[in-house]
């Protein structure tokens, strides 16, 4: 399997010519999601969940399909009629070739007074997991973890022990668009072996556009 980073919580996974996207959504190019031949959704924040960028890949491939939660695929269904499949916690499908595992059912709080929005992650062949914008336990062991390292809802000490707890053989960022460029370097030593350490996770931080076999 092949995954290329795309900006802020968007990766495309391929694997046997077949292709897996993840979170094409505003803050990602405008471009993320096509060539896609099956397109994953957490939750409808708009960071994730973009529309136009939906549309742009469906568009691209007739073939394409998009699986999601209730809340974003009440959005899109008209617009894809028979395209769009829900999907919620424990559910197990088959996506471009990729088996997929469903976990999670809330979005981490972001403040008391803000209501809680729907959101689940996505393990990808049992391999990669994707918790969006939750630090979701997938129940098992995983290669790889796509580990949201800064939001308005988190903080680093929260990821360093949810790196800990999962315990992947590899950390990669995601969910970073809004780091600047002198917070990247802090990010990288505080989940780095400088810092106070991952478990022995390998951490790896992508530009967007560079790729990573898994």
């Amino acid at each position: 399997m092949n995954l290329t980073k795309h900006s802020h919580a968007c990766v495309r996974l391929e694997k046997d010519g077949q292709t897996l996207v993840i979170d094409p959504g505003g803050f990602s190019e405008q471009d993320a999601a096509v060539g896609a031949d099956a397109v994953l959704v957490t939750h409808e924040h708009p960071d994730h969940f973009d529309e136009g960028r939906l549309r742009a890949a469906l568009d691209a491939n007739p073939a394409a399909e998009i699986w999601t939660l209730r809340s974003v695929a009440d959005q899109v269904s008209a617009a894809f009629p028979g395209r769009v499949h829900t999907v919620g916690d424990g559910d197990t499908f088959t996506a471009a070739g990729f088996d997929v595992q469903v976990h999670g059912q809330l979005h981490a709080v972001i403040h008391p007074d803000i209501p809680r929005i729907t959101n689940v992650g996505y393990l990808v062949d049992g391999s990669v997991f994707h918790p969006g914008d939750a630090l979701t336990l997938p129940g098992q062991s995983v290669d790889t973890l796509l580990v949201p390292v800064m939001a308005p809802w988190n903080k680093v000490g929260e990821i360093i022990d949810y790196v800990r707890e999962i315990g992947p053989r590899r950390a990669l960022d995601v969910h970073d668009a809004l780091l600047t460029g002198l917070a990247r370097p802090v990010y990288d030593r505080m989940l780095g072996p400088d810092g106070p350490g991952v478990a022995g996770a390998d951490h790896l931080r992508l530009a967007p556009g560079e790729s990573v076999g898994l």
